[in-house]
């Protein structure tokens, strides 16, 4: 399992580098996220071993197990999938970055539940629905402006950036669309943010447009221990 491991980063880490020197960009701009959903801390710890530095979580609770026998700041913990208002404080105190924020009202309650937990800062992606999927979550593109107004005001929480889920293609080339519109709203409410975008089927073209933070999960543990959670994040 270790040398697999070590293989497969390895192999993750030279597509990595491969897109980004196709697209005139330096590999070290690019953030690997682990997907580390439905593996357990044994493997979680095989894959530090390895060189895994920032995991990617899709349930509080089951990031909550794994980080309570792992360890905070050992490594980086994002969560990548949808949250609950009512998984909300155990998020703020566990993760050092969200990639799903996706309302006002879950910012207003991230935000005073920073203040009253009193943690300073906590980085958060703002997830846009660009397919208009019922099975996604993420703020319309319409009602953005609203919820980076909001963010704006922030004490707590430090927006700094943007996601996608986009629909599942075989052919990553027809996500492609989905990833420039992205990169042209950084580009227009937050330049230089972070761009989460790009799994282990699609990330080369996530790199080529201009994505920051890639979320790969099968490429580098191999096929999910369970299947039944939330839609795809990795």
């Amino acid at each position: 399992m270790q040398n697999l491991l070590c293989e497969n980063l390895a192999e993750v880490r030279r597509k990595i580098e491969q897109a980004a020197q196709k697209s005139g960009r330096r590999a070290d701009e690019i953030k690997l996220v682990a997907v580390s959903k439905t593996h357990p801390a044994e493997v979680l710890r095989k894959a530090i071993a390895a060189g895994a530095r920032i995991f990617g979580e899709n349930k509080v609770q089951e990031a909550d197990r794994k980080i309570s026998e792992i360890g905070l700041g050992k490594v980086a913990w994002h969560l990548i999938g949808h949250l609950q208002t009512n998984k909300a404080r155990r998020a703020v105190k566990l993760f050092d970055m969200i990639h799903t924020l996706d309302s006002v009202e879950l910012a207003e309650r991230l935000e005073r539940i920073c203040i009253e937990e009193n943690k300073t800062n906590l980085s958060v992606l703002v997830q846009i629905d660009l397919a208009g999927e019922t099975t996604k979550n993420g703020v319309k593109e319409n009602d953005l402006p609203n919820l980076v107004a909001f963010l704006q005001t922030c004490k707590r929480l430090k927006f700094d950036g943007l996601m996608i889920i986009p629909p599942f293609f075989d052919d990553a080339e027809r996500v492609r669309p989905f990833f420039k519109r992205l990169r042209e709203l950084r580009e227009e409410i937050i330049p230089n943010g972070e761009l989460s975008m790009g799994m282990s089927h699609d990330f080369e073209t996530a790199i080529e447009e201009g994505a920051t933070l890639v979320r790969v999960g099968t490429a580098i543990f191999g096929q999910r221990q369970s299947v039944s959670l939330e839609s795809k994040t990795d």
